[in-house]
């Protein structure tokens, strides 16, 4: 069995080892989602990573409700990234954006007052992140039929854009309880139309946004994200397996590069699994890498490899304290611990200043 340094292929790129840095919103760009000079260092300090996947980046304005995390559907964007992608490759690193549409977790405060849209008409639970505070999620409004296909364009319009800021490929962000996972899980999903109902038309969606971007990107330079544990800001479905073992069998026949999911049994942020893992039969019928996200340790993370249970780790809140993390957990270097109030605090404190080991 490899090891976690040892290289691997991800669709058309080279992965000099196992450990991806994973998405971690952070909160450093502009308010109008503009990437600032503190997320080039940032980057640049990780670029040890397997392959690093960037925050969740906005394909949209109607898609991104968080407070100075960035975008990729204007040209001043594209333009901020650039800096991004070119010192990361200087540093030797590679790395894919991710893309991302909030669906229902936009408050209307991003849109002049508008609804957010979901699968169906919802209002998610507990408060949502806006500059003027936390504030009470508001109900959505059910994403018509015939706006699909102007969706569809938003994500191929982000992909573009990815690419010409210079990023490696791109992930379909389909977790967390966000816009694509709002329409594979049936506690969010109540259509009655093609797009809901049973397993085949919830994943619908997820099938025709990843045929879209590999369509711009190539199937080799797209991945996606999926999170089939339970309940996830306020999502959750009644029979996961066959559900997400039906997306796992989709992605795989558009040959995209990787898979990547969080393991059940993750606790914190975004829940906690309340039933057996489902990896393993998504495994069973997903022939590209399948990498695993969930803290991890070096050791854990081994012995998910050891038992063929992934092919790489996506590691998240380590990346955080620990630049260097690949060669700490190879020298078995003791890993920093991060500071949770500056996770988001915008400024360069627990941020760039994380030092490298010795």
């Amino acid at each position: 069995m490899p090891t976690l340094f040892d290289p691997i292929q991800l669709g058309a790129v080279a992965a000099p080892n196992r450990i991806l840095m994973a998405p971690l919103t952070r909160g450093r760009a502009t308010r109008d989602h503009l990437p600032t000079a503190l997320m080039v260092e940032y980057y640049t300090q990780r670029a040890g990573a397997g392959l690093i996947i960037s925050e969740a980046t906005g394909i949209s304005r109607q898609g991104l409700g968080w407070p100075y995390a960035p975008g990729l559907w204007t040209e001043a964007q594209v333009e901020a990234w650039l800096p991004v992608t070119q010192s990361v490759h200087r540093a030797g690193g590679r790395i894919f954006a991710q893309l991302w549409h909030m669906g229902r977790l936009v408050h209307p405060d991003f849109l002049d007052g508008a609804a957010p849209v979901s699968a169906s008409a919802t209002t998610a639970p507990g408060k949502a992140h806006t500059y003027a505070g936390k504030q009470p999620y508001a109900e959505s409004r059910a994403l018509g039929a015939d706006e699909i296909p102007a969706l569809l364009d938003d994500y191929r319009h982000a992909t573009r854009n990815a690419l010409a800021a210079g990023f490696d490929g791109v992930q379909i962000h389909a977790a967390n309880g966000y816009l694509i996972d709002q329409f594979l899980r049936d506690g969010a999903n109540h259509r009655t139309d093609v797009y809901g109902g049973s397993v085949e038309n919830r994943v619908r969606l997820l099938r025709e946004v990843t045929e879209a971007v590999a369509g711009v990107a190539g199937a080799d330079r797209t991945a996606v994200r999926l999170s089939p544990n339970g309940e996830i800001q306020g999502v959750n479905d009644s029979d996961p397996v066959p559900l997400f073992v039906a997306a796992a069998r989709a992605l795989g026949g558009i040959g995209i590069a990787f898979l990547e999911m969080r393991e059940p049994g993750f606790s914190g942020t975004f829940g906690k699994a309340d039933h057996a893992p489902i990896a393993p039969a998504m495994r069973a019928v997903f022939e590209a890498p399948l990498i695993l996200n969930s803290d991890y340790d070096g050791a854990s993370a081994q012995q998910a490899l050891d038992e063929d249970r992934a092919d790489a780790i996506a590691f998240g809140r380590p990346f955080i304290a620990n630049p260097d993390l690949p060669r700490r957990l190879q020298a078995g270097i003791p890993l920093a611990k991060d500071d949770a109030p500056t996770w988001y605090s915008q400024g360069p404190e627990g941020y760039i200043d994380y030092p490298t080991a010795p």
